[in-house]
């Protein structure tokens, strides 16, 4: 068989090999239409020099035949090249390919040369640390997706789309559909005790777009914002994104120290895990919380409270929240669906002093541009009538069982040294490895069998001060939680002897 990778035609075509090829690239499963992906193929080929200048198309009749396409599918890609000067067709002698001699030229140097960033590209890139591939037992925030109420959600978004007003489909502004940020208002103030209406609502792209907005909007290039230590990744690179002098504050057993911040300057932001800090899994203590709100009124900083899974604890009553203290309006609400409900939904909200709602809905109209209004109408819909209710008393019953399957599964080794974070909520542990043992070695392991072992250290602006594994357990069954756990168990025990 000739070599595809070769040009595929010259000034005397072999249409057969084009067709060939063409049938090879059709058959790979990809995105689009095939008259799309047709067009993309013919000119992604113009452009490499494999249908050379001057040479001659088969006929669209031929080509239609040979792929099993009809005329018009293959007619419309042609045209669409002809349009853009790819192709051009020749009275009386069928259609050829543009002499476009600068194109195999371009073709060469293009894939030499390196992909140049600005600096502050370069600091951005450097920041953002791809996510782990969140995949088998213990991935880190990751909800029981199998038990989602998939058939009534479904029916939710098929009403809403189909009955979706017509203003809908424009740009908007409002900060989020009405229903829902009364629904969600509503919910955090019998819930969480936040102190909020519904016009402080803003419905957003993810908690990882409100942590973006409030760098962007309430800091500049330089100020000072504490950073729990260890802590969230995500918040962690938006905040570096936003050029902000990031100062690890370190976490014990009540939270996240403020006596332990750096003294040098005060801080203009200030990002915590009141509820259930992240990774350790402790609660910021009440003491600590009122002493965080006086500094933030003190220096006139801002409070991030990131209530990322305060929804799941399992004997205690849900904790206040640290926005229900404050009198000064120095806090900022965020809060998420990834974790009650589903990743991919990519919706969540910030709650906003009075006088930042203004301000952070232009901004979000104009940067980010509000959308998936039926999808927020039927999640609206989904809290009102009481499926999210039930969905997360459910859940909160589940992971319950998991995190306890999850320490007797590990507890011989909790005899010989390791360490489980204390409390009964959330959605993982963390485990503290002895001094000695490897965490990225076990990462490896766990990688080899099917496991995410997220190394303690990934969470660690600075030197880590233990080694550790975050182990999600939400994600997984009770099945894989017993395998993954006993092998775990198993790599574990030899170590605490070595």
């Amino acid at each position: 068989m000739r070599n595809l990778k070769e040009p595929l035609v010259d000034q005397h075509p072999q249409p057969d090999w084009i067709g060939e090829a063409l049938a090879i690239e059709l058959a790979t499963p990809a995105a689009g239409t095939l008259q799309r992906r047709l067009y993309a193929a013919l000119r992604r080929w113009v452009q490499q020099g494999r249908l050379p200048g001057g040479s001659r198309l088969p006929s669209s009749r031929w080509l239609a035949r040979q792929l099993g396409l009809g005329r018009n599918t293959v007619l419309g890609a042609i045209d669409r090249l002809v349009a853009e000067g790819f192709l051009e067709t020749r009275h009386g002698a069928g259609t050829f390919v543009a002499e476009l001699a600068h194109l195999a030229s371009l073709s060469e140097t293009l894939p030499t040369q390196p992909a140049v960033l600005s600096s502050r590209g370069e600091r951005t890139l450097a920041s953002c640390r791809l996510p782990d591939s969140a995949s088998g037992a213990f991935a880190p925030g990751v909800p029981a997706l199998e038990l989602f109420p998939r058939v009534a959600w479904r029916r939710l978004i098929q009403r809403h789309l189909r009955e979706a007003p017509m203003e809908w489909l424009d740009y908007q502004a409002q900060g989020g559909v009405e229903e829902l940020r009364e629904a969600i208002c509503h919910y955090v103030r019998l819930s969480r005790s936040v102190d909020c209406s519904p016009r402080q609502v803003l419905v957003v792209n993810g908690a990882q777009q409100a942590f973006e907005s409030i760098a962007r909007l309430l800091a500049d290039s330089g100020d000072r914002a504490w950073m729990e230590e260890p802590g969230y990744v995500g918040a962690q690179a938006a905040l570096a994104a936003a050029e902000l002098d990031v100062a690890p504050v370190p976490v014990d057993a009540q939270g996240l120290d403020p006596s332990r911040a750096p003294r040098d300057r005060a801080p203009r932001l200030i990002y915590v895990t009141p509820s259930h800090q992240y990774p350790c899994g402790v609660t910021l203590s009440l003491e600590r919380r009122l002493e965080l709100l006086a500094l933030a009124e003190r220096h006139a900083a801002w409070i991030i409270e990131d209530d990322y899974d305060s929804e799941f604890r399992y004997r205690a009553q849900p904790i206040a929240s640290l926005q229900g203290l404050a009198d000064s309006q120095r806090v900022l609400y965020v809060g998420t669906f990834s974790k009650s409900l589903y990743p991919g939904l990519r919706l969540g909200y910030l709650i906003l002093p009075n006088s930042l709602v203004e301000p952070f809905r232009r901004v979000q109209a104009r940067l980010y541009r509000e959308g998936h209004y039926p999808i927020q109408a039927a999640l609206a819909e989904f809290i009102a009538t009481g499926h999210f209710a039930r969905h997360v008393k459910r859940m909160r019953e589940v992971y319950r069982r998991r995190q306890a399957l999850l320490r007797e599964t590990l507890a011989p080794a909790v005899a010989r040294g390791l360490a489980l974070s204390p409390g009964e909520s959330g959605m993982h542990l963390l485990a503290r490895l002895p001094p000695g043992i490897d965490e990225q070695a076990l990462m490896k392991k766990g990688a080899q069998h099917g496991m995410t072992l997220r190394p303690l250290s990934r969470h660690y602006l600075g030197e880590p001060a233990t080694a550790g594994l975050v182990l999600g357990y939400a994600g997984a069954t009770d099945d894989e939680i017993r395998r993954a756990g006993a092998l775990l168990r198993g790599w574990l025990l030899p170590l605490f002897d070595a």
